[in-house]
């Protein structure tokens, strides 16, 4: 198949890219700048690189139109813009606009861990970028994942760099949110497989960012 990767020097998809092509799928790799690509990729017979930014519809026209399957990547958990939610809105709005001229017949979007009542800024832009995915013309798979555990991961930094840095903290409250980690190892593999509608990435019971805090903690205090 012929496999698109948004987000393609993001932390997903740089450790995604080499599985597609290893199974044997021809990769193209939306990125805004093809200097930040791995110079390994412009030497892959399997690998296309094209520039798109997704927040201007018209850079969209260098993606080739014969692609099979989409991997929507694009997030803006590091994004300094505090409209971050409007641009993840407005991406996702050109990206389903462009591809339903295309002949792509499924979507798999890596999404966080929603519910219908309280959601965070972040968590309720995820949600929104996937109501809008959803009205696209093509299969949509939402892989729905919370804390990803892995070093370069955002999220999980976060957690170790409060370990790290901070011997001693007065904890807020969000400490006592409920969270259920994945192993990104655990993240490839799901993604890499058919699956339905909303999939739930989660091999822990829910437990407390303090409790996943302790157990970075002792993991830390291992390796030392």
């Amino acid at each position: 198949m012929k496999i698109l990767v948004t987000g393609a020097t993001g932390y997903i998809g740089k450790r995604l890219i080499p599985l597609l092509v290893n199974e044997g799928h021809d990769v193209v790799c939306a990125v805004r700048d093809k200097l930040r690509v791995h110079k390994h990729y412009l030497e892959e017979e399997h690998i296309e690189i094209v520039e798109a930014d997704f927040l201007n519809i018209d850079s969209l026209n260098n993606i080739p139109k014969d692609i099979d399957v989409v991997y929507y990547l694009i997030h803006s958990m590091s994004n300094t813009s505090k409209d971050f939610e409007s641009l993840e809105r407005q991406c996702a709005i050109n990206f389903k606009t462009y591809i339903e001229t295309t002949q792509v017949k499924q979507v798999i979007y890596l999404s966080g861990i929603v519910n219908e009542s309280k959601l965070s800024k972040h968590l309720l832009s995820r949600k929104t970028v996937e109501d809008e995915l959803e009205k696209g013309n093509y299969s949509l798979t939402c892989m729905r994942a919370g804390i990803i555990v892995g070093s370069g991961s955002a999220s999980f930094e976060i957690m170790r760099d409060l370990v790290e840095k901070l011997p001693v903290m007065i904890t807020p409250k969000w400490l006592l949110t409920k969270c259920q980690p994945i192993a990104i190892s655990d993240v490839l593999t799901e993604s890499t497989v058919g699956a339905s509608a909303f999939v739930k990435l989660t091999l822990f019971s829910a437990i407390t960012v303090m409790s996943f805090i302790s157990l970075v903690m002792v993991k830390r205090l291992l390796s030392c």
